[in-house]
């Protein structure tokens, strides 16, 4: 089996993608794979999803993929523009990375893994990356995940602050207390700071079923799905 045919299977590739050629440099502890469709080959439009659409340029991309053993991977394609009779030219989506990052979604997928057990720096030390870019990853699949969330259900709500390390740089937390569960987290310590960034917007709650956190027994009840 040829490596194309090897990579071409690996990277899960359907026409009109195929791997074209790959470089391995062992001095470097680099591999690179680029990635190419045929002559002809159309495209849906990345925006209604009108299919058969003609490419009308290209642009070259580089994005880093996972490791193959211990040598960095990057894959290599030059991504068309296609010509849609309702949107005009547009730039196709690949099926291997999300538009806009310089990673893949394998790679993506592995960072925000690692971030659940370790610090952003130490993960970046791991994946050879610098820790502001991997923030941009973390901050685009929260934010997704804070969109899709849905808080109809949440009746009880908590808001309290602490500070790190007994230091002066605080952080406040909602507090969902049914299902014991931070519905949101921003950096400062006064209620207006976390409305200000996004905090999920909820009825203010009763008078009769307000109380403060000193009132408010431990430890927390668990919610039923947990």
């Amino acid at each position: 089996m040829r490596d194309t045919d090897l990579f071409q299977m690996a990277l899960g590739l359907v026409p009109p993608w195929m791997v074209k050629r790959s470089a391995f440099d062992a001095t470097a502890k680099r591999l690179d794979i680029y990635l190419d469709f045929g002559k002809g080959s159309r495209f849906p439009c990345s925006e209604c999803g009108e299919p058969d659409c003609p490419a009308y340029d290209t642009e070259e991309k580089t994005w880093r993929h996972l490791n193959f053993f211990q040598h960095e991977a990057f894959l290599h394609a030059r991504v068309p523009r296609v010509t849609c009779k309702g949107c005009g030219v547009k730039q196709v989506s690949v099926p291997w990375a999300r538009p806009g990052s310089g990673f893949t979604l394998l790679f993506e997928a592995l960072v925000m893994v690692m971030v659940q057990a370790m610090t952003v720096a130490e993960t970046g030390q791991m994946v050879d990356e610098w820790d502001t870019r991997l923030w941009r990853i973390i901050h685009h699949y929260v934010d997704e995940a804070h969109g899709r969330a849905d808080y109809s259900d949440v009746t009880r709500v908590a808001f309290d602050e602490t500070a790190a390390r007994r230091g002066h740089n605080y952080v406040s937390l909602f507090i969902d207390l049914d299902c014991r569960r931070v519905l949101f987290a921003t950096e400062g310590k006064s209620l207006p700071s976390g409305l200000t960034r996004g905090m999920p917007r909820l009825s203010p709650p009763s008078p009769r079923t307000w109380r403060p956190m000193a009132e408010i027994p431990r430890p927390l009840p668990r919610c039923a799905s947990t």
